[in-house]
């Protein structure tokens, strides 16, 4: 009888990090694993790319609770205060002021929980897939049977909003936990020592025989532009950097040189960044592409491939760019130096707008060091499928 895996998470908008699980389910159902998603809501642009034989599932109740899960518990009492729900928002306020004193939410989500049923089927693995997002934790632990459960970290938890008493309380009731870096376990190892002995690193999945076959259909750049091409692919959100990426073009553009940025990727941060492409006149030379589940054309085409970031936990388009060996300029997040050599297979900078433009007008300048970088990574090779064999232990 094959294994039964759940992986749940939010939906599948076109990511990084559903792009991992995609080429981990790929590798998993070659094996004959029956493989389960369990999404909040149903939809995302890499639904159409699920292999054949997955099962996509929803929770269905999730739509009654979707607003007081993402407005803060206060404001939504207000609300429905204002609404004449006196009951309902003396409740939720009674919650909130208990989260105020726990500083987390577990208490929260039981109540809201309380009619929900416990998934029927049984699996041998169940995994908390977007990771660090609470609700799922807690979902996965008291609302999925299974054998195993995994907890996945795919965020470097120093910079963004980790809770550390949700994940003290709940983390300790997953079997295993895994990081998608080196430095990303070290640093939820830093917060949560407790968790140590069962926490693991599992490098994102990718191949770069299927990024190169990849590269090679759709489409790519069809302007006709004949200077320098610059891209970027990842969400359009404060953490990618973007911003920073528009004021170091509008350097380059500024001091004469003949050089386009473009960037594949769709998110909320669109009009700011539009918004600031118009106020820095580089409307003609900083071109926004939208979202693309094969960005690969786009790799392989362009001259100078960088990755702008605040910060990360394991950056799969990087991973991409030295598939494509690509010369690569990327900021020194979680994880970059796990990938980069800096000044032998890429330059890593600091997140600063002057680093990033020196550095690519190194790379304009000096084409020696070009063809050193995409030479050194001509010779890696870069193929993390048999990281599939930490979940086929488990």
């Amino acid at each position: 009888m094959n294994k039964k895996i759940l992986f749940m998470l939010i939906n599948l908008n076109i990511g990084g990090t559903e792009k991992a699980l995609l080429n981990m389910i790929s590798e998993l159902t070659k094996n004959k694993y029956d493989i389960t998603i369990l999404m909040l809501e149903k939809y995302g642009g890499f639904l159409n790319y699920l292999p054949d034989g997955v099962r996509v599932e929803i929770v269905p109740e999730y739509k009654h609770i979707k607003n007081s899960l993402n407005t803060p518990l206060h404001k939504y009492a207000l609300d429905l205060f204002k609404e004449g729900h006196l009951i309902k928002s003396f409740v939720l306020m009674f919650f909130y002021l208990i989260s105020k004193v726990t500083k987390e939410r577990s208490l929260y989500y039981k109540y809201i929980l309380r009619g929900f049923p416990v998934v029927e089927h049984e699996y041998d693995i169940a995994v908390a897939y977007a990771g660090p997002m609470d609700f799922i934790s807690y979902f996965v632990i008291n609302k999925i049977k299974a054998k195993k459960k995994i907890q996945w970290i795919h965020f470097d938890v120093s910079q963004i909003g980790f809770n550390k008493f949700f994940a003290s309380k709940v983390y300790k009731k997953f079997d295993k936990i895994f990081v998608v870096s080196k430095e990303g376990r070290k640093h939820l190892v830093s917060i949560l020592p407790s968790i140590k002995e069962r926490t693991e690193v599992f490098s994102n999945l990718l191949s770069q025989e299927l990024i190169k076959s990849q590269a090679e259909k759709g489409r790519g750049f069809t302007d006709e532009f004949e200077g320098v091409r610059i891209l970027t692919v990842g969400r359009l959100s404060f953490e990618k950097g973007q911003d920073i990426a528009i004021q170091a073009l509008t350097r380059l553009i500024h001091n004469g040189y003949k050089a386009r940025w473009y960037c594949v990727g769709e998110g909320n941060s669109r009009l700011d960044l539009e918004n600031l492409i118009q106020k820095n006149n580089v409307s003609e030379h900083f071109i926004l592409l939208g979202s693309n589940p094969n960005p690969y054309p786009y790799i392989k085409n362009c001259d100078i491939y960088v990755q702008p970031s605040r910060h990360e936990g394991y950056c799969i388009t990087l991973a991409e760019a030295r598939c494509l060996n690509k010369p690569i300029i990327t900021t020194g997040f979680t994880g970059a130096k796990e990938q980069i050599k800096n000044g032998v297979t890429g330059v890593i900078v600091n997140c600063d707008e002057d680093e990033i433009y020196q550095a690519i007008v190194m790379l304009i300048t000096e084409t020696n060091l070009c063809k050193k970088l995409t030479g050194n990574l001509s010779a890696e090779t870069i193929d993390t499928k048999n990281e599939i064999k930490k979940i086929v232990n488990i």
